[in-house]
């Protein structure tokens, strides 16, 4: 599994490096102003249906029905199910994608409903959001083909595709903007640009890959066909609890003072550098491996394997959570103070990151949990828990907003992701399929005590040293931060290099490119 996390995880840490680089130079450009908010609010909307319909729900029901009909029945079966998926999946994004273009000034109106008291903001997220809405289907349809090269262990692809996104959107944004009302337009189109590079790269490796796809075999509700949506519809929320609580965030922050919308997007990238790197590349790596192991009956596999995840999870995720809400302040300052990006927009930008750094290790354990339920053909639960998180954290985001402002709008969804990993873990220790072993029992106390000396480190150069670059600041509690975890964690016996660099070592099972459970 280790090796398939570092394949996933490489190649999104290349996207998210680029990532920041983007939004250094969208920060730079257009601050934290109203071109700036309503882009991302238009940025938002095709990103949550992404998640939602595409890498979450979809993929949760998509890839064990396809694995299952793959090692039983052939690639042939395989393909032709995943290619009616396609096909069906096309028609009803595309009625999607034109009824919400129709729409779209309703849409706005209950996304950002702030906007409405501001009608020039309100007709550029309106107008923005049309051209970057056609991102939806293109990634949607990306989202089944790298579920298909998933099920197949060729994760690099998939992993990949995003770094286009980036690179497009600064390229958009550089080189459109001049011909453009405002540089807001010019990052919609990149956006559009990039769902179709990817589309492209995904589907060019699956046919390198033996199973190129065709998306206009005709759709038929063959029963795979029916159990993917069956199990698709109840995980709309179950895998996609996070986004949605992001979503109410923007609902929330719209109705703030301007440029809370562009507060917590700043601060939100930032978390979302572990989160997405390590959240993503554990739970894409786990779910396959989870449905593999209970297909052929290996119950303690199963066990292992989510004792595993989860101590990587906190592993990769604690030690980042307490570095980023110590040293806040100077890697906000760092990243995107500059040009429009005024001093009080990095404060602002700051408190607003400590608050999801608390939240940090509870969205990577729903990552790591999720799977747990998915892989054994439960989406109810994971919608039953999510719907209770989305009540936590809209009643938290009321009462914190007046208090607060934009940072209750933070601390409120950090706090429902802890509601919701709790229960999700609870609910798997109850029904036997989560139990912790010796070595996840004695690991877990160790990384909290070493990620709490590393932020007595962290804080100490943030004492020593306040006059500093922000770059350089940043740049020195970062590596402090890393080399006071790793000696902390290693002198107290939570790990060890040599145990991570031999499970990197290991190859997948012979066979499992072609989809054999071996």
């Amino acid at each position: 599994m280790l090796r398939s996390v570092f394949t996933i995880g490489s190649w999104t840490m290349a996207s998210r490096i680029l990532g920041f680089a983007r939004d250094m130079l969208i920060a730079s450009r257009l601050g934290a102003g109203l071109v700036a908010d309503a882009f991302f609010v238009a940025l938002k909307l095709p990103n949550l249906f992404r998640r939602l319909f595409g890498e979450g729900a979809f993929n949760a029901a998509f890839l064990p029905a396809f694995a299952g009909i793959l090692a039983a029945e052939g690639r042939a079966a395989a393909r032709e199910m995943a290619e009616r998926m396609g096909t069906l999946m096309m028609l009803w994004l595309s009625l999607l994608t034109l009824i919400a273009l129709i729409f779209m000034p309703q849409v706005i109106g209950v996304l950002a409903p702030g906007f409405t008291a501001n009608p020039g903001k309100f007709a550029l997220a309106v107008e923005l959001t049309r051209i970057t809405f056609f991102y939806m289907p293109l990634i949607c349809l990306t989202a089944l083909i790298s579920g298909v090269l998933n099920s197949l262990d060729r994760f690099a692809a998939a992993a990949a595709a995003p770094v286009f996104f980036n690179l497009l959107l600064m390229a958009a944004l550089v080189g459109l903007t001049p011909y453009l009302p405002t540089p807001g337009h010019a990052l919609a189109w990149g956006v559009f640009a990039a769902g179709v590079v990817q589309l492209a790269m995904v589907w060019v490796a699956a046919r390198q890959a033996g199973m190129a796809l065709r998306l206009y075999r005709r759709p038929a509700l063959t029963p795979p066909i029916l159990q993917v949506l069956r199990s698709m519809v109840p995980g709309v929320l179950g895998a996609g609890v996070t986004q949605i609580n992001l979503a109410v965030d923007v609902i929330i922050a719209s109705f703030l003072v301007s440029g809370s919308v562009s507060y917590l997007y700043y601060a939100d990238r930032v978390a979302q550098l572990p989160l997405g790197v390590i959240g993503a590349a554990l739970g894409t790596a786990l779910l396959p491996l989870l449905a593999r192991h209970l297909r052929l009956g290996e119950k303690l596999a199963a066990h292992r394997a989510l004792n595993r995840g989860i101590e990587l999870a906190v592993l990769l995720t604690l030690p980042c959570a307490v570095g980023l809400a110590v040293a806040a302040g100077s890697i906000i300052a760092a990243l995107f103070q500059r040009g429009a990006f005024d001093a009080a927009a990095s404060a602002a930008s700051a408190s607003a990151l400590v608050a999801y750094a608390v939240g940090l290790p509870a969205f990577v354990l729903v990552k790591v949990f999720v799977p747990a339920f998915f892989a054994r053909g439960d989406t109810s639960a994971p919608v039953r828990i999510g719907i209770l998180s989305v009540a936590v954290n809209l009643a938290l985001n009321l009462s914190l907003m007046d208090v607060l402002g934009h940072v209750g709008v933070a601390l409120a969804t950090s706090i429902a992701a802890w509601v919701n990993g709790g229960l999700l873990a609870w609910l798997l220790v109850r029904r036997g399929h989560l139990v912790m072993d010796r070595r996840c029992r004695r690991v877990l106390p160790r990384l909290v005590l070493a990620s709490a000396i590393m932020a007595a480190a962290v804080f100490a150069i943030s004492l020593v040293l306040p006059g500093l670059n922000n770059l350089l600041r940043a740049g020195l509690m970062i590596l402090v931060g890393m080399a006071g975890f790793t000696l902390a964690a290693m002198a107290l016996g939570a790990f060890h290099p040599r145990d991570m660099v031999r499970q990197l070592r290991r190859r997948a099972p012979r066979g499992a490119s072609a989809g054999n459970p071996a």
